[in-house]
Parts: structure tokens; sequence; C-alpha cells
């Protein structure tokens, strides 16, 4: 892991153009993004607006219009954009014999789970799961953790490779209020001590409203962005949620309460 870094505030990444295409099907359409280092961006829409793939096209995992611009200089040269990933789903085998050190050992350091550990590679996998209060669970297997506490392996797991842009798909869904907040405080911990910017996207507008530096509804094209309040208060929110889904404390009036249960982030 590397040392600390307070962020640059500069602009780092640019999204031009971005398209997507099935057929004939439209999928994304001229995106364009600033996305700054230290900074947590979320994007929100309607199901079916384009956000999963949106992430999909920026990993390059689909084929895709656009290009994408890293506006970082190490040594007088252009440095490679690196990125960090976060799936919506992970999925586990109930017996996967692995545990939290072996998945990250094989995964970032392409060590192979049936070698002795080595020390180096333990300390820096400690650190990384530090950050994220999990260094208890380097030897827990993976088949046996609680959704909470897999997630917290996986975002470890992601910056261990000190990527530039975080990219997370939903990574809270299905965790009730505590866990929440715990995970959006480690976000702003993340982008406050990283040189790395965060894409996330959410359906939880009080905490996008809490926490995100900049807002992006999406709906096959960027309808708008902004600050939230801003985002919130404009026509296009209006046109794609209908004005029942704004928070009524961005209007004037109450927050709206949270249904109870869910997984808590531990």
């Amino acid at each position: 892991m590397k040392k600390i870094i307070k962020p640059c505030g500069l602009h780092c990444i640019k999204i031009n153009h971005l398209g997507v295409r099935f057929g004939e099907q439209v999928i994304l359409e001229d995106v364009n993004l600033h996305i700054h280092c230290g900074s947590l961006n979320a994007i929100i829409g309607k199901n079916g607006a384009g956000k999963s793939t949106l992430i999909r096209a920026i990993l390059d995992d689909i084929p895709h219009e656009g290009d994408i611009e890293f506006k970082d200089r190490e040594n007088g040269g252009i440095r490679k954009l690196k990125i960090g990933y976060v799936p919506q789903i992970v999925n586990i085998e109930k017996n996967m014999p692995v545990s939290v050190y072996d998945l990250i050992a094989s995964y970032s350091y392409r060590f192979p789970v049936f070698f002795k550990k080595k020390k180096s590679i333990q300390k820096e996998i400690a650190e990384a799961l530090r950050v994220f209060e999990v260094e208890d669970l380097i030897d827990r297997q993976i088949c046996k953790l609680s959704g909470g506490q897999l997630q917290r392996v996986m975002l470890a797991m992601a910056i261990m490779d000190e990527p530039n842009l975080l990219l997370l798909d939903e990574p809270v869904s299905g965790v009730d209020q505590n866990g929440m907040e715990l995970f959006y405080r480690t976000m702003e911990y993340l982008k406050e001590n990283f040189d790395l910017a965060i894409i996330l996207i959410s359906h939880d507008l009080d905490y996008v409203l809490k926490y995100a530096d900049q807002v992006i509804l999406l709906d096959q094209t960027i309808r708008k962005s902004g600050s939230a309040k801003e985002v919130f208060a404009s026509q296009e929110f209006k046109q794609v949620f209908g004005a029942e889904e704004l928070p009524g404390y961005v209007s004037g009036g109450k927050k709206p309460k949270r249904k109870a249960g869910g997984v808590l982030w531990d």
C-alpha cells in the first residue's frame, strides 16, 4: 500500500462522447463527464437508464464509442489510468476453501493460493484490510463472511493496486441505515486521504445528498449534473423520476423515513 496522499483536487479524468449500442438499440449516447480526484461522483437514474452499462464501458468490458482521457503526469509523461472495481453482486461458492488472504494474494499479486504465505504480501494485504477495519478477517474463509464483511474485503482488494478511479456498482444494496452511514463515512475517508476519484451508482438519494460532490442524472445520456441540490431541484430530475421521488428535505419538507431491515455493513 502507498502512503496516504492528500488528493490534488485537479481535473483528472475526462470521458468524451461515450456511447454504447447493441445492434440497433442505443443504450448510451454522447456521455461526457469531468471527474476530479478526491471527489465522490454519484450516478442516479431509473432502472434501465444505462448506469451499469456505463461502468462496464469505462472498464472497457464492452464495445463502446468515445474515449477516456487521464490528465495526470508523472516524470513528464501521462500515466495510464488504473481502475479499481467492486461489482454489485459477488458470487461465492458455499464451501469455497479460500481465505481472504488467498483471494487478494491471487488476484492482486498473481500469487498461487497453494504456496506458503509471504510475509511482505501478508503485511500489505493487512494494511489494505485495516482501511476498512477488517484486518482480523485475513485468515477467514470467504464463504463464511457476511455480506457486509465481503463487501469491505472487496473494497480493500479494489484499492490494492492504488487506483486512480474507483468504480462501485450499487455496493450497499440491501444494507440498513447504520451500515449505510459507515459505508459513506469510509468513502469520505478514501476520497480525502487517497489520490483517487470515486464513481458510485446509488438509489439512496438521501445519502447522495449528504455525501456526493457531484451527482450525474443518467437516462441514456446525461440529463443533468452538478451538486445534489441542483440536480434534485431540476426539471430533468422531475421528468425522469416524477415529483413524488424528490426527497422532501430538499424542497423544505421532512426527511423521508427509511424502511427497517437489511444487512448491517459489518
